[in-house]
C-alpha cells in the first residue's frame, strides 16, 4: 500500500534532491538486417530502428507527464555494427554511421549506441576496419557513441587492440579539434563490458538479448546526499543503511518507469541499472556523498574505502527493489560530469592515481578524464592497459573514457555542455610504456578465470 508520506517524499526527491531517470534506452537487434551490400544493409538497419523506436522519445514524454519523474534521455542501443559488417569496407562502416545518426534525428532520441566491437580474444579484418573507422565516423556524427572491449577475465587482455585504440583516440581527438576533441567523449574501452548496459557511451544491444528490449537507468546521488546529511553523525553501519533503504527507493522509482515503458511501447522489460550518475549540477554529484561521509575532499587518504562502502551499499538495497538489475550498477565517477570531482581535481587532492585505486571498487572506470592533447599515444595505451587490467582480475566491469583535448595542456580545461559537463586537464606519468605496449600479444587470463 502506497503512503502519503511515501508520495510526498518521492515529490521531494525530484523537486529538491535531483532525482531523475538518467535514460531510458531501447536496445535493438540489427542480426536480421546482415547484407553483404551495404547500401541494402544501411537501409534494413534505418527502416528497423525508425520503426522499432518511433514512439520511444513520445513515450518517455507521457510518463514524465503521468508521474512527473524527469527523464532525462531517451536513447537506442544497437548490436555491434561489426557483427554485422560482413565483408564490408571502412566506407562502408562510415555509411553505417551516418544511417545511425538519421535514425537518432528522425526518432527524435538523444544518443544512439553500438559503433562497436569485441575484441577481447582477438579480431577479424573486419574488425580491425570498423575499429579504425571510429574517429571519422565520431567526427562526422553528433549522437553516435561507440565503444571497444578488449579483455574479459575469461580472455584475458587483447594488447594488440589497446595498441591499436590508443591510435583510434588520437585520430578522433584530432579530427574533433575544433569541438574540444569530443570525439572521443562519446567512445570507451572496456574489459567485461556488460550487454545491457543503458548509460552512454557505452551501450549496445548484445547478442543474448532479445529482438527488442526496454532497459532503463536511474540516478540521484543527490538525494543519497541528503540523506547522509539527515543522518548526521551515526556509526558506519547505520550510515551504510541509510544509503541502503534510500537506493531501493530511488530503484523503485526506476523500475515503475521501466514497466510504464514496456507495456507501452510493447517490448519486453529488461533491467533497471541502478548506478548513481551525477552530472555537473551543483547537488549532483559523487564527489560531494563521499564528502558527506566524512571526508574533507575527495581524494584524501580513506576515499577508496567511503566509495566501496557506498558502491556496496547502493548495490544492495537496488537489488531488492527490482526483479531485474544488471547493466553497470553502482557508483559513476567521471570528472567532468561531476561538480565535486571537478572541484576536487582544480584543489589538487584527486590525482588520475587516485582514480584508478577508486576504480578497483566501484562501477566503470577511469570516465571523462581530459588529459593533454600533446599525450604520447603510448602512454594513452598504458593508462588503458592499467585500467583494464583491474577488470580482468577483479573480474568486474572496467572502462577507460579519456579525452586528450587537443592544444590543452596541464592546467587548461574542456567545456563540453550540457550532460559531459567541463573537465580540467589531468596531469599524466610521463615515462614512456612504449616497449610493453610494443611487445603485443595477449596478457593471459588470470588462474581465477578457470572455473569449470
Amino acid at each position: 500500500m502506497i503512503e502519503t508520506r511515501d508520495i510526498l517524499e518521492t515529490i521531494s526527491m525530484i523537486r529538491q534532491e535531483n532525482l531523475d531517470i538518467r535514460t531510458i534506452t531501447m536496445g535493438i537487434s540489427l542480426l536480421d538486417c546482415v547484407s553483404d551490400d551495404a547500401d541494402v544493409l544501411c537501409d534494413r538497419i534505418y527502416d528497423k530502428i525508425t520503426t522499432k523506436a518511433e514512439k520511444l522519445v513520445e513515450t518517455g514524454n507521457k510518463i514524465e507527464k503521468k508521474y512527473g519523474i524527469p527523464i532525462v534521455n531517451k536513447r537506442v542501443s544497437v548490436t555491434p555494427v561489426s557483427l554485422i559488417g560482413g565483408r564490408i569496407d571502412r566506407d562502408g562502416y562510415i555509411k553505417i554511421a551516418h544511417t545511425l545518426q538519421r535514425a537518432a534525428e528522425q526518432t527524435g532520441i538523444n544518443f544512439i549506441g553500438g559503433y562497436s566491437a569485441l575484441v577481447h580474444k582477438g579480431m577479424t579484418a573486419g574488425e580491425r576496419e570498423m575499429i579504425l573507422s571510429i574517429p571519422q565516423a565520431l567526427a562526422e556524427t553528433q549522437m553516435v557513441c561507440s565503444s571497444v572491449n578488449v579483455a574479459t577475465t575469461k580472455a584475458g587482455i587483447n594488447m594488440d587492440a589497446i595498441a591499436l585504440m590508443g591510435k583510434v583516440i588520437k585520430d578522433a581527438a584530432y579530427l574533433t579539434r575544433d569541438n574540444q576533441s569530443i570525439g572521443c567523449a562519446k567512445l570507451v574501452v572496456f574489459a567485461n563490458v556488460p550487454e545491457d548496459n543503458p548509460f552512454m557511451a557505452g551501450a549496445f544491444h548484445g547478442v543474448g538479448e532479445p529482438d527488442t528490449v526496454i532497459n532503463v537507468g536511474v540516478s540521484g546521488p543527490g538525494v543519497v546526499s541528503s540523506a547522509i546529511a539527515r543522518a548526521g553523525d551515526c556509526d558506519l553501519s547505520t550510515l551504510a543503511d541509510v544509503i541502503k533503504k534510500t537506493a531501493f527507493k530511488i530503484t523503485r522509482v526506476g523500475q515503475l518507469v521501466a514497466s510504464e515503458a514496456s507495456a507501452a511501447l510493447n517490448v519486453p522489460f529488461g533491467i533497471v541499472d541502478l548506478s548513481l550518475a551525477p552530472t555537473p549540477a551543483i547537488g549532483d554529484s559523487v564527489a560531494h556523498i563521499l564528502e558527506g561521509m566524512g571526508l574533507e575532499s575527495t581524494g584524501a587518504h580513506g576515499t577508496t574505502a567511503c566509495l566501496a562502502m557506498l558502491n556496496d551499499a547502493v548495490k544492495k538495497g537496488g537489488v531488492m527493489a527490482s526483479s531485474h538489475v544488471g547493466g553497470l550498477s553502482g557508483a559513476f565517477i567521471p570528472v567532468s560530469e561531476d561538480a565535486g570531482m571537478i572541484a576536487a581535481v582544480e584543489r589538487g587532492a584527486l590525482s588520475i592515481e587516485k582514480l584508478e585505486a577508486m576504480t578497483a571498487v566501484c562501477s566503470v572506470g577511469l570516465d571523462m578524464i581530459a588529459v593533454p592533447g600533446d599525450v604520447d599515444e603510448a602512454v594513452i595505451c598504458g593508462v588503458i592497459a592499467d585500467e583494464i587490467s583491474i577488470g580482468v582480475v577483479n573480474n568486474k566491469t572496467t572502462a577507460v573514457r579519456i579525452i586528450p583535448a587537443y592544444g590543452k595542456k596541464v592546467g587548461d580545461s574542456v567545456d563540453f555542455g550540457g550532460l559531459l559537463g567541463t573537465a580540467p586537464i589531468m596531469a599524466l606519468r610521463e615515462y614512456s610504456p612504449a616497449k610493453f605496449i610494443g611487445r603485443g600479444g595477449r596478457i593471459p587470463a588470470p588462474i581465477h578465470s578457470l572455473r569449470n
